[in-house]
């Protein structure tokens, strides 16, 4: 089993942030196409990266599924619209390999 989180900010890079109906599209997708979901959105995770030379800090919340099999070229492409529809250089989605209990 596969459980794959997606990382979204809350704001784009000058500080404004997105509409609800933003990430209330997400979750329609997600759930649609995989049958639920869960989102960690009360309280915003926070991430900080230096990669351009100078900090940046960010409030996330992330979405998380889970899936019998792994579709590396749709989420390749779902990765690419995200980052378009957020504008931004990168979105994170990362993939763990879990066991169910």
């Amino acid at each position: 089993m596969h459980l794959v989180e997606i990382f979204l900010p809350l704001s784009d890079n000058d500080g404004n942030r997105f509409a609800a109906g933003t990430f209330v599209e997400v979750r329609r997708e997600l759930t649609e196409k995989f049958g639920g979901l869960t989102a960690f959105s009360r309280a915003p995770a926070e991430g900080t990266d230096t990669e351009s030379g100078r900090a940046r800090h960010d409030e996330l919340v992330v979405f998380e599924v889970m899936t019998e099999q792994l579709d590396r070229a749709w989420w390749s492409a779902y990765r690419r619209q995200l980052e378009h529809r957020f504008r931004q250089q990168r979105i994170l989605i990362r993939r763990s390999e879990v066991t169910v209990l």
